[in-house]
């Protein structure tokens, strides 16, 4: 069973050598591994650094594209190179390498098709309370969209199947990290989670300048995944919400015009006719666009499922 460690990388050239070290030369279960750097367009030596540490792989983007397409990428190029199991850690050092052998044991033992590692958030030093609090919170809200179980969804360090780096599609240009759970949970594929320990910060986040933005960001992306894999729910429940309004217009135009003996009794009322009126056609509306969702969603799976034996068939081929 051949494992392939891949690290995105940009401008990684001074923590680069540390992640190297720290990953593992041999694995119970796993026969061969090998290391794959992917240089996401960086302007300092992170390409000649990967080559001096004897890196077996080492793909460079040409620019920077951004951590979800360096990802992918990644993800493909290892295929093509016949893993078995993909391994995706930081390029900052964050996480610890000896604990890439508590990813992929669920996946070796087939009980597994995605293992995300869990970071010690609640007693992360680093962390300071408003973002442990929106770690957590973000993390429990994607658990109710995706359907898994993960406690820290934003975490990078996952080990992947080759089943499932076959199912994987990726939209974001955000961070892939929580698209991937969400199309996991929404494709019946098993999503494991491990706790894992965590180096000291060697920098800041490049994905975003302060929390607030991460929040903005995060939210942005959710939603977007969530109208992409779950279309009808969530126009279900946005027309839900115009027809409620509706209904509450109604029930006061009937109060005030046949109940009460209102002082402006001879109004007709009109203003509130027509907001009732604008409310539930955009209820209806809204039910449209979620069926058209569900038929779009159901021809987009059918087109992955196409494109899923075509990577199986080229991916084979190659080995």
């Amino acid at each position: 069973m051949k494992l392939i460690i891949q690290i995105p990388c940009f401008n990684e050239a001074k923590t680069l050598p540390e992640v190297i070290r720290d990953l593992p030369k041999n694995i119970p279960g796993i026969t061969k591994i090998e290391y794959l750097v992917i240089d996401d367009g960086s302007s300092d030596n992170t390409i000649d650094t990967a080559h001096q540490l004897k890196v077996h792989h080492v793909l460079p983007l040409g620019s920077n594209r951004g951590l979800a397409y360096a990802f992918t990428a990644g993800i493909n190029y290892a295929m093509e190179n016949g893993a078995d199991i993909v391994v995706n850690t930081d390029g900052d050092n964050q996480y610890v390498g000896e604990d890439i052998a508590l990813l992929v044991q669920p996946i070796i033992e087939e009980s597994a098709d995605i293992v995300v590692g869990c970071r010690p958030i609640k007693e992360h030093q680093e962390f300071s309370f408003v973002k442990k609090v929106f770690q957590l919170l973000g993390s429990w809200i994607l658990r109710k969209i995706s359907k898994t179980e993960v406690k820290d969804a934003p975490s990078g360090f996952r080990a992947f199947s080759r089943e499932a780096c076959l199912r994987m599609f990726i939209y974001s240009k955000f961070s892939y990290t929580m698209e991937n759970l969400i199309q996991a949970g929404n494709s019946n594929l098993r999503v494991h989670s491990v706790d894992i320990r965590v180096n000291a910060k060697t920098r800041e986040s490049r994905l975003f300048r302060n929390i607030f933005e991460h929040i903005y960001k995060s939210s942005v992306t959710m939603i977007m995944m969530y109208i992409l894999y779950r279309p009808g729910r969530f126009f279900f429940w946005i027309g839900n919400l115009f027809n409620l309004i509706a209904a509450i217009l109604g029930i006061r135009f009937l109060y005030l015009l046949f109940i009460t003996n209102h002082p402006d009794a001879g109004r007709t009322y009109i203003p509130s006719l027509i907001l009732l009126a604008i409310m539930a056609f955009w209820g209806v509306v809204s039910y449209m666009i979620g069926i058209v969702g569900e038929l779009l969603k159901y021809i987009r799976k059918q087109n992955e499922e196409i494109l899923i034996n075509q990577r199986k068939e080229k991916f084979d081929r190659k080995l």
